[in-house]
C-alpha cells in the first residue's frame, strides 16, 4: 500500500520512509503497511522535506545516510544504520523522538520500534501541553498576585490557584514572624475534605528550620509518597501537626527574600501518590517568588498609606490647633489694641513724652503680633477657602503694593520702584490674595536688603510651554541673599533661612509658604534666584487665563 504520488494526505497510523536501497525500502514498507500504516517512499535526501510537508506522518523511518543536513522533521525518527556505521548525536538529538535499529532488521523489531517511538512522541506532546496549562493557570495566578498590593489577597490568590492548577487536596500558606511582612494564614481544600490547622503549633520550629535551608539551597522539598519513609521527622511533623491527616505526597515551597524565608507554602495530597515533576517545581518556585516581592511591597505600602494617614491627621489637628489659638489671641489683641489707642488719643489724659515712646514700641509689637495672628489664621485657613475669581490689572495691583510698602522702605533706607512692562498684564485671579503675596515678596525683599539696598519690581508677558499666555512679576533686591542648602526649605511653614537668623532679622517663617499655597492654587509657580551676599530674584508666573 506504498504510495509514491505528490498528494500526500495526513491519515492517524502514516509513516514516510526514505531508503536509498530499494530491496530495503520494499521490505520496510511491507511490515509497516502489514502492521496497518499508510506509507509514503522515497528514494533520495531532496524529496524528503516535500514529502513531510505534503502530509503528518506518525514517524519518519530514514536511512542514515540521507539524514545529513536534515532539519528537525517534527515527527519521530527511526534511524536505519548499517553495521560500524557513525551516528551523528547532536544532530538526532536536535529532531527530538529518535532511535535507530543496525541492519538487517526484522519485521517486527522494525514495527515494535515504530509503536515505540510514536508512543513517546504522544507522551511527550500531552507531557508538554500539561505543562503549557498549568504554566498558563500560574502565570494568571501570578498576574492576579501583581495586580493588588493587600497582602491576605496574594496569599488567597496562590492557595487556590496552586490548589486548582496542581489538583493536589490541601494548599496552606503561612508567613513567619518577620518584619518584612505582616502575619498572614491561608488555605485552600479540595471539596470534601477537612481543614487544615491555622497554625504550625509544637511543629512551627521543624517547619521554619526545613523553610530557611531549602530557601538557601535555593530547593523545595517534595515527597511522592510519604508511606515509603513513615520515620522521618517532616513525615512525622506534618502527620503531628495536620491532626492525623496522613498526607501521602507533599511539597515544602518556601518563600523568601535575600538571606531567610519569610513564609512556607505547603501542597498535599491525602488519597493518590502526585509525582512532583520538575516543570511543577520549576513554576511553582516561580509564583512563590512573585509572592514574596508581592507581599513585601503590599507590606511597605501599607505601612506608607498608615503613616501617610497619621500625617494628615495630625497636619489636621494642627490646623484645627493654629484656629483655635489664633481665635483665642485675637480677642485679648483686640482689646489690647483698642485701649492703646484710646491712650495714646488722650482719653485718659495727657500722656507724657517718655510714656508715649513706650506706647509706640508697645504698638510696633501689638502690630507685628496682629500680623502673625493673621498668617497663622491664613495657614489654618489655606486648605478649605476658595478663590474669588475675576479680572485683576497686575500694574495697578503691584502700584498697591508698593504705596502700602513704602512707608517701611524709606524707614529702613531702601530704594524701592516699580517698572510697568510694554503691554498690559491682566490675569483672572483673587485680587486680595494676590495682594497678599506681592505684598509678603516685596515686604521680604525689604527687611532682607540693607541700607542703602533697592527692590526693583517689573511685570510682563510671555508665552506659556502649553502654548497659552501668563503674566511674569519679578521681584529682585541687593540683600542677603539665601544660602544654597536652605532654598530647598523656604516654602516649608514656620523654616527661616539661618542668615536671616543670625541677622537677627524679624519674621515667622510664613509668608512664602503662605504665598506659594495661592500662587499653587492659581495654576501658577514661583522661582527663586539667590546669589549670597548679592541678593535675590523672586519669579512669579501667573496663567492669563486663571486657575
Amino acid at each position: 500500500m506504498a504510495k509514491n504520488g505528490a498528494d500526500v494526505q495526513h491519515v492517524s497510523r502514516s509513516a514516510v520512509v526514505a531508503d536509498s536501497d530499494a530491496d530495503r525500502l520494499a521490505l520496510t514498507t511491507a511490515a509497516l503497511n502489514a502492521a496497518g500504516f499508510e506509507v509514503f517512499t522515497t528514494a533520495d535526501a531532496a524529496s524528503i522535506a516535500a514529502r513531510l510537508e505534503a502530509g503528518s506522518p506518525a514517524v519518519l523511518v530514514l536511512e542514515n545516510s540521507l539524514a545529513h543536513g536534515l532539519r528537525s522533521p517534527g515527527v519521530p525518527v527511526l534511524l536505519l544504520l548499517n553495521a560500524g556505521e557513525s551516528l551523528d548525536l547532536e544532530e538526532a538529538q536536535a529532531w527530538g523522538v529518535v532511535d535507530y535499529v543496525i541492519n538487517p532488521v526484522r519485521a517486527d523489531e522494525l514495527v515494535y520500534r515504530v509503536e515505540t517511538l510514536i508512543g513517546r512522541s504522544r507522551e511527550r506532546a500531552r507531557s508538554r501541553g500539561e505543562v503549557e496549562a498549568l504554566r498558563e493557570s500560574l502565570r494568571n495566578v501570578s498576574s492576579a498576585i501583581r495586580q493588588t498590593n493587600d497582602p491576605q489577597l496574594i496569599a488567597d490568590h496562590v492557595v487556590r490557584g496552586f490548589g486548582e492548577a496542581l489538583g493536589v487536596d490541601h494548599v496552606w500558606f503561612a508567613t513567619f514572624r518577620d518584619e518584612r511582612v505582616p502575619s498572614i494564614r491561608a488555605q485552600w481544600n479540595r471539596p470534601g475534605t477537612p481543614m487544615l490547622p491555622a497554625r504550625l503549633g509544637d511543629s512551627e520550629k521543624l517547619i521554619v528550620e526545613a523553610a530557611n535551608r531549602l530557601w538557601a539551597e535555593a530547593d523545595v522539598l517534595a515527597v511522592t509518597d510519604h508511606r515509603t519513609q513513615p520515620e522521618s521527622r517532616i513525615t512525622q511533623a506534618l502527620k503531628e501537626w495536620s491532626c492525623e491527616l496522613n498526607p501521602v505526597s507533599s511539597v515544602l515551597l518556601p518563600v523568601g527574600e535575600g538571606g531567610a524565608a519569610l513564609g512556607i507554602i505547603l501542597l498535599t495530597t491525602v488519597e493518590e501518590r502526585h509525582e512532583w515533576t520538575r516543570p511543577e517545581i520549576a513554576l511553582m518556585q516561580h509564583v512563590a517568588g512573585n509572592v514574596a516581592h508581592g507581599l513585601i511591597q503590599g507590606h511597605l505600602i501599607s505601612a506608607q498609606q498608615r503613616v501617610l494617614h497619621q500625617l494628615r491627621q495630625l497636619d489636621k489637628a494642627k490646623t484645627d490647633f493654629l484656629a483655635t489659638v489664633n481665635h483665642e489671641l485675637r480677642t485679648p489683641l483686640t482689646s489690647i489694641t483698642a485701649y492703646l489707642d484710646m491712650i495714646r488719643d488722650g482719653s485718659g489724659g495727657p500722656v507724657p513724652e517718655g510714656i508715649s515712646k513706650m506706647l509706640d514700641v508697645i504698638a510696633r509689637n501689638s502690630d507685628r503680633l496682629r500680623r502673625l495672628i493673621e498668617d497663622m489664621l491664613t495657614v489654618s485657613m489655606q486648605d478649605g477657602s476658595n478663590l474669588d475669581l475675576k479680572p485683576v490689572d497686575i500694574a495697578k495691583l503691584l502700584q498697591v503694593v508698593v504705596a502700602t510698602l513704602r512707608p517701611l522702605a524709606e524707614s529702613r533706607h531702601v530704594a524701592v520702584s516699580f517698572t510697568e512692562g510694554t503691554e498690559d498684564v491682566e490675569v483672572t485671579a483673587d485680587e486680595a490674595k494676590l495682594e497678599q503675596v506681592f505684598t509678603n515678596i516685596v515686604a521680604n525683599a525689604i527687611k532682607f536688603t540693607p541700607a542703602g539696598g533697592r527692590v526693583g519690581i517689573t511685570s510682563s508677558m510671555f508665552a506659556s510651554a502649553d502654548g497659552g499666555r501668563a503674566a511674569l512679576v519679578k521681584v529682585a533686591d541687593t540683600g542677603l541673599g539665601i544660602p544654597e542648602h536652605d532654598l530647598p526649605h523656604i516654602f516649608t511653614r514656620f523654616y527661616r533661612a539661618s542668615n536671616a537668623t543670625a541677622a537677627a532679622v524679624p519674621g515667622s517663617g510664613l509668608g512664602l509658604a503662605i504665598a506659594q499655597d495661592i500662587i499653587s492654587r492659581h495654576m501658577g509657580r514661583m522661582v527663586f534666584d539667590s546669589t549670597l551676599g548679592s541678593g535675590t530674584t523672586v519669579s512669579v508666573e501667573l496663567p492669563v487665563g486663571g486657575p
